[in-house]
């Protein structure tokens, strides 16, 4: 049978499961499954890349920057060794749908894959997200947090504009498209994140609602004629803090600039940087590891 995947697999401890997992998926654009093998010391956290996508140095050297980053918060992360090995399509599919739950987001929002029968509250919209090799699910806290803050800020009868920096697959601008949010931009710098977030679009019918675009916020102007009412960065905290400026520069006077992706013993620098150009933390949230962040304009 032909090989449809590569699985890229790292064996963690149970104590750094969680922060492991946001490393393999913001450097793969993709929520990694877990498996506990019985002859494994830890669960096994796994993403799937397509026969046409190798793990290049590039991969490996941020996997190791972001396993380096978690060890110096004090967790165990273990070998720290990536495994590869090529994958039926129908093992990969089944291992999707061990893992893949429904989440709900305040009564607001229904995210599911399509194969789950569960029916939407009234009034709430719902969210189809089936297993692509450019992803993201929902399943992290700090995706949620993101989502959270989208249903908070959507105000009946006004007017909102929304931009997604690092869409990876899309769920934050599709979310926002659902919910009402008009226009919606959103940007990745990975052409194959791109791809997936626009073939997400149109299985939940907002295709016509999205710019979707190859972009990269290190190139962003520091000078933007377009700003949001509420900007979504799920970033690296290191590329929050060196691109401060230009993401700041796309908040409208009055919006919300919403923060995510950032380990807990990290946060106070980002807070920091942000603060230091001008705005104010007005409501964080921790998540285990892991914090999130909603700034606003201080004046």
């Amino acid at each position: 049978m032909k090989t449809a995947f590569r699985q890229v697999s790292l064996t963690t401890t149970a104590e750094a499961e969680e922060a492991v997992g946001w490393v393999l998926e913001k450097v793969f654009e993709q929520t990694p499954s877990v498996f506990t093998h019985p002859e494994k010391l830890g669960p096994i956290l796994s993403v799937y890349l397509s026969e046409k996508q190798t793990v290049t140095e590039a991969h490996r050297h941020a996997v190791q920057a972001g396993l380096k980053a978690v060890a110096e918060c004090g967790l165990k992360v273990g070998a720290r060794q990536l495994e590869v090995k090529r994958l039926r399509r129908e093992d990969w599919v089944d291992s999707w749908k061990r893992h893949f739950k429904p989440i709900d987001i305040q009564g607001k929002l229904l995210l599911k894959p399509s194969w789950r029968k569960e029916k939407a509250k009234p009034g709430q919209k719902v969210v189809i997200l089936d297993p692509g090799l450019s992803f993201g699910t929902g399943q992290h806290a700090t995706t949620k947090f993101c989502l959270r803050q989208l249903v908070a800020l959507r105000k009946a009868g006004q007017e909102h504009s929304m931009l997604d920096v690092g869409t990876g697959s899309g769920i934050l601008s599709i979310a926002a498209a659902k919910l009402g949010y008009r226009p919606v931009q959103a940007f990745d710098y990975d052409s194959e994140a791109v791809r997936m977030a626009r073939r997400n679009a149109v299985k939940n019918r907002v295709s016509d609602r999205l710019q979707l675009k190859i972009g990269d916020v290190t190139r962003l102007s520091l000078n933007a004629r377009v700003k949001h009412d509420v900007v979504c960065a799920n970033l690296f905290y290191d590329l929050l803090i060196a691109n401060a400026e230009r993401l700041i520069a796309r908040v409208k006077p009055g919006g919300a600039l919403v923060l995510a992706g950032i380990l807990d013993t990290q946060f106070a620098g980002v807070q920091a940087a942000f603060e230091a150009r001008g705005m104010r933390l007005f409501r964080t949230q921790r998540h285990g590891e892991w914090r999130s962040g909603r700034f606003v304009h201080a004046d």
